[in-house]
């Protein structure tokens, strides 16, 4: 089971919280808050400042110019995200229609962890074969 942490990023407030830091604020279409209204949280890394991640379909974009609209960024990269298209604002959501939303957000991140397997298992199969063939003398 998921640590509690994540249940709190369906809550904008708390994905605001992540944009300390981030290079766009007031004059840019994609300030800290349009961001998080998008359901995206400010992932940075060393090499880029501007990395932002869907809580919910696990989407990262970067390269973020102070005229992207996040809401329309989001949809354009991932069409399929069901927290990006919901109807409702989560507060409004009844029960029901929360778990199911969950069960598709389990999803996402059971696809992402499979891939992320299947690219781990694919690059170590080509250092294998590599290596295989290295030491068989073959070109």
């Amino acid at each position: 089971m998921e640590n509690e942490e994540h249940y709190k990023m369906y809550f904008i407030e708390n994905r605001l919280k992540t944009f300390m830091g981030w290079p766009f604020e007031e004059g840019c279409a994609c300030t800290p808050e349009k961001m998080a209204e998008a359901g995206f949280l400010h992932t940075p890394s060393d090499n880029c400042p501007d990395v932002a991640k869907c809580f919910f379909c696990l989407k990262e974009l970067e390269g973020w110019e102070p005229e992207d609209d996040p809401a329309a960024e989001h949809k354009s990269h991932s069409p399929k995200c069901t927290f990006i298209n919901l109807k409702k604002e989560v507060e409004a959501l009844s029960i029901e229609e929360f778990l199911k939303l969950e069960k598709e957000r389990q999803k996402y991140i059971s696809n992402k962890a499979t891939g992320d397997s299947i690219h781990k298992f694919e690059e170590a199969s080509k250092q294998v074969r590599a290596e295989i063939k290295s030491a068989s003398g073959d070109k």
